[in-house]
């Protein structure tokens, strides 16, 4: 097979930012099912030493962790890594107020449960503008 070349498309990579394992389970298996490479994280500390070491396509985000509003990742999202899509969800509808707020820092806001079809049609929608 000498002379054949196989060229592989780089995988789009996806940070996610969850404190509950179940939806850091589910995520992670729709989201590698459909060929993404997914680092998962579960607190905003830990999230900000991966967005130090390397740059995500997008980042799928809590906005309640157990160190600090998911929130406060997206100016250091885009200081750190301008293009990476920002999706925010959130299970506690009194937090819809501070994600108004917040709409021109990220790219997507969802409410849990979040539907894994919609989680990647939007996802595939913001790559595919990017």
């Amino acid at each position: 097979m000498a002379g054949r070349q196989v060229m592989t498309e780089e995988k789009r990579t996806v940070l996610i930012v969850d404190d509950d394992q179940s939806i850091l389970r589910v995520f992670t298996r729709v989201l590698e099912k459909k060929g993404y490479a997914v680092t998962t994280v579960e607190n905003g500390k830990s999230s900000l030493k991966q967005i130090e070491r390397r740059r995500f396509d997008a980042a799928l985000i809590d906005m309640r962790l157990p160190d600090i509003e998911g929130t406060e990742l997206l100016p250091v999202l885009q200081q750190k890594s301008p293009g990476t899509i920002r999706i925010v969800f959130t299970g506690s509808p009194n937090m819809q107020s501070l994600a108004n707020g917040k709409r021109n820092d990220m790219d997507a806001f969802l409410i849990k449960p979040v539907n894994p079809e919609v989680l990647l049609r939007i996802l595939n929608e913001k790559l595919k503008k990017k």
